[in-house]
């Protein structure tokens, strides 16, 4: 399967570097090539000493850097697989890590082939991703906000007795209710702000997430669903 590879690259990616582990076929201990900044550039020249790129395999953990190193990497002629981080083999005891240590375990366990990798999103499967996640993002802020209003009425006594909270009768109630004292006044006015943008923005979101997924490759999948 492997017939072809002259070097199995195990990259620890983070922001600011990359660590670079490095197993040739056979049974000799991996190696440290060393540490570049997270450009791409760098990581290129470092990976030019290991040989042609056709002939080299690279793997790196899945997590906040995300799949756009692998796919910059493929546009270099390099293959480079994101691996399930839940699934690398850990050693009974092993709880000490350091970039050196994750980079050469990933270049042993790729030799081996003993790593899971999971599938590399392309870019516009990424970007409507990113906009189902800051719609995510936007319905929890939305929650919080509501929260908060409801927090403060509390601690004054104040209770809603409709069946339905944030309909059109609960914002009738809410424009009914007044403070003595201005403070009060003003940041009760605060959260409703709050509030109304926070519903704002997840409508916004929504609109412009259904007008995107009509042009997606899983368009189908999710009209099913």
């Amino acid at each position: 399967m492997h017939d072809d590879i002259t070097a199995f690259v195990g990259l620890d990616v983070h922001k600011q570097s990359i660590a670079i582990g490095v197993a040739e076929p056979g049974r000799e201990a991996a190696r440290f090539l060393g540490t570049t900044g997270p450009q791409l550039g760098e990581l290129l020249k470092a990976l030019s000493h290991l040989g042609p790129a056709a002939n080299l395999l690279l793997a790196y953990e899945s997590g906040p850097c995300g799949y756009a190193l692998a796919r910059a990497l493929a546009e270099h002629g390099y293959r480079c697989q994101v691996i399930a981080v839940t699934k690398i083999p850990r050693k009974p005891g092993e709880r000490v890590k350091t970039d050196r240590r994750d980079a050469l375990t990933l270049a042993r366990y790729l030799r081996a082939g003993e790593l899971t990798p999971v599938a590399i999103p392309d870019a516009r499967d990424e970007a409507i991703r990113d906009l189902s996640r800051a719609r995510e993002d936007a319905v929890r802020a939305r929650l919080k906000a509501r929260q908060q209003l409801k927090a403060m009425l509390l601690r004054h006594g104040l209770r809603y007795d409709g069946k339905s909270s944030w309909t059109a009768a609960h914002e009738r109630y809410l424009a009914k209710v007044t403070f003595e004292h201005p403070a009060q006044a003003f940041a009760f006015s605060e959260y409703r702000s709050a509030v109304r943008d926070a519903r704002e923005r997840v409508e916004r979101l929504t609109d412009e997430l259904r007008s995107q997924v009509r042009a997606w490759r899983f368009a189908p999948v999710v009209a099913a669903l």
